[in-house]
């Protein structure tokens, strides 16, 4: 993408596939592997482009900078990998570079990661005079002259390093024995270990999840070949993740599919994007079973079934047309109308639903109009397109302004996609300034009652409710109790007093913003044989929650980041005295090098504006990371300014 270009970052997901036949050391003689590759962004606005891949993939290579060490989006993606049981290893890069430390920035794997982080290779020279690696498996040392080398030179392990490569190897084979039984006893027992045993032992340890191998250089050349070495060796393949688990959308029981060519075709679907050249793209990982172009697949969700016309295999912004694919692949198929990211695509016959992914919600509003109206339609078109592409953007509309409102992960994800608008779709905008995403949710337990009559010439309305209202943990988000007995409200008139309630809570109560974390609860109320109607029922829930919230101590929530900010040491004052003004909680302070890094809790509505901010204190020296990390309680004072200000707003809107 040109963005991307321009501003040096990753911002979308691309795909390739290539071949690989390890060099050094291997599990398998002469077995050449096909490995599907999906590099991601780094930047935690993108961070649905991680969450979507870590989903679909079976392993993971995170790389960290060696002048920096783990960040705050490592520690984000370290995460979402825990929480897709994704097995991964370690990648140290830029140590060559003036800053860059091996072993400081594995010191910080261990302290903010895991402590089952260790090293396979260590690198032999330091900063720019790198040349090479020691492998602690087979004790030989890999140098080479240039990084743009394809040859090396094999030989033993510097004199200078070969105690630190003996205490290393013996702290790695004491952590890996531990998931192999047979392998334990015979280390236990003093016998040497064969090089397949070890290699053996550090795959099972790594596929168990007990283990991440830390590899570490200068990113190019001979120390690529390495870790796609370590990747087929380590990693594991489709067949080794196992069984994937489904379920049957008529029984709703529990389907398993075995990752064969032959069972019958289970993908999910996890991405999809707009080609300049082929149009909509849906990229697809396959779980089991083979899929032809030209065939059908059932998309699970819709329950519709979708003609397969081409399928290509991506290289990045090239594409490779392929006639059929197989368990394992990850490709994409050309021009699919109703499929989008989390569908299951399965075999018309056999059907399978899989679990969809979860995306976070937005964090940032702001609104956007056309700048002239010839731009209106187009603009339309434009931020579907995108919607469609990104689960973490989303489009309302603004029921009393009738202004569009686009939502986002950060001010970068909504500048971006104004940027793609205007680039991509030829629609030129205004923007509004960003609004927080605020939330609504309650803190005690209350009741209320609601009776909604109305008498007309012809048939009245009637509806009466009784509503109990209570708080649930954060992030549980709505749950809806049917406790009506003796038939006091007939069956058909429940549904409509919880959308009553849904529809109630997504405009809120205090200051407009949607109820969240809240268990709604009908227990009582009457029915007229003639007057009562789904209608009259849903207003008489709508209003019950408006009263029971009323007298359930509501408050509003607001979106708190996780902030970094690293600064020289002569502006910390500065710099904490600023983040304190700003409602922060700063959890802790530590040194980076010369530098001093300070971790801290802020929040977003705090935040806008603040790379200026901290430019202009710190003479550009300094520099910060923000990502979304909880919804916690606005302080009274503030909350209270914020409810002046919404109904500010309202009563602009009722002149």
């Amino acid at each position: 993408m040109e963005q991307e270009r321009e501003r040096g970052i990753t911002i979308t997901a691309a795909a390739v596939t290539c071949y690989w036949q390890p060099r050094f050391i291997k599990l398998a003689d002469d077995t050449k592997y096909k490995i599907n590759i999906i590099d991601t962004p780094g930047h935690v606005d993108f961070t649905v482009e991680v969450e979507r891949s870590l989903r679909v993939l079976d392993g993971a290579v995170v790389v960290f900078d060696g002048k920096m060490g783990v960040e705050p989006q490592s520690e984000t993606v370290w995460r979402q990998a825990d929480k897709y049981h994704v097995p991964r290893m370690c990648f140290i890069n830029k140590i060559n570079q003036t800053g860059g430390d091996f072993y400081k920035s594995l010191d910080s794997i261990h302290k903010r990661l895991s402590p089952n982080a260790f090293p396979i290779q260590l690198p032999i020279g330091f900063e720019k005079d790198i040349n090479g690696v020691v492998d602690l498996i087979n004790m030989k040392s890999y140098t080479y002259k240039d990084f743009t080398d394809k040859e090396f030179v094999v030989g033993e392990v510097p004199a200078d390093m070969l105690e630190k490569a003996k205490e290393w190897r013996h702290k790695l084979l004491e952590k890996v024995v531990e998931s192999d039984d047979a392998i334990m006893e015979k280390y236990l027992a003093g016998q040497e270990l064969t090089e397949k045993e070890f290699l053996t032992a550090i795959r099972k340890a790594v596929q168990g999840g007990a283990f991440f191998p830390v590899l570490g250089g200068d990113g190019r050349g001979i120390i690529v070949q390495t870790i796609l070495d370590a990747v087929t060796n380590f990693l594991p393949s489709p067949a080794d993740r196992g069984v994937v688990k489904g379920h049957d959308l008529k029984t709703g029981a529990d389907i398993e599919r075995q990752p064969t060519d032959e069972e019958p075709f289970t993908a999910l679907a996890f991405k999809i994007a707009t080609d300049p050249f082929v149009g909509r793209l849906c990229f697809f990982r396959v779980y089991a079973g083979h899929l032809d172009a030209g065939s059908y697949v059932l998309n699970a969700r819709t329950g519709n079934k979708e003609r397969v016309g081409r399928i290509v295999r991506m290289k990045a912004d090239d594409r490779e047309e392929v006639k059929e694919v197989f368990a394992g692949d990850i490709c994409a198929l050309v021009g699919p109308k109703d499929t989008f990211t989390g569908d299951t695509l399965c075999d018309v016959d056999k059907p399978i639903q899989l679990e969809r992914i979860k995306f976070a919600d937005p964090v940032i509003h702001m609104s956007i109009e056309p700048k002239t109206k010839a731009d209106q339609e187009k603009m339309g078109i434009a931020l579907s397109k995108l919607a469609e592409e990104d689960p973490t953007f989303k489009l309302s509309t603004n029921e009393e302004t009738q202004q569009t409102i686009i939502g986002g992960m950060g001010e970068l994800h909504l500048e971006i996609i104004v940027d793609r608008m205007k680039r991509e779709f030829k629609v030129e905008a205004n923007v509004g300034k960003p609004e927080v995403a605020y939330k609504e949710t309650i803190k005690k337990i209350a009741e209320a009652e609601s009776k909604y009559i109305r008498q007309t010439g012809g048939r009245g309305q009637y509806g009466h409710v009784y509503l109990r209202v209570e708080p649930m943990e954060r992030g549980k988000g709505y749950e809806f109790l049917d406790e009506i007995v003796g038939g006091a409200i007939p069956k058909e008139y429940i549904k409509p007093i919880d959308k009553g309630i849904q529809e109630s809570a997504a405009n809120g109560v205090i200051a407009g913003y949607p109820l969240v974390d809240f268990r709604a609860a009908a227990f009582d109320g009457s029915y007229h044989e003639v007057d009562s109607s789904e209608m009259a029922f849903k207003i008489a829930g709508s209003k019950a929650l408006q009263d029971a919230v009323k007298h359930a101590d509501p408050i509003i929530l607001e979106p708190v980041m996780k902030v970094e900010v690293i600064t020289p040491e002569t502006n910390m004052g500065d710099v904490i005295g600023d983040l304190n003004s700003k409602r922060a909680q700063i959890n802790e302070m530590t040194d980076r090098l010369h530098l001093k890094v300070i971790d801290a809790m802020v929040p977003l509505s705090e935040m806008f504006g603040y790379a200026t901010a901290l430019r202009s204190m710190t003479q550009g020296q300094a520099s910060y990371t923000m990502e979304f990390d909880h919804y916690a309680e606005v302080p009274k004072n503030v909350a209270a300014g914020i409810i002046e200000s919404r109904a500010g707003i309202n009563v602009r809107k009722g002149m």
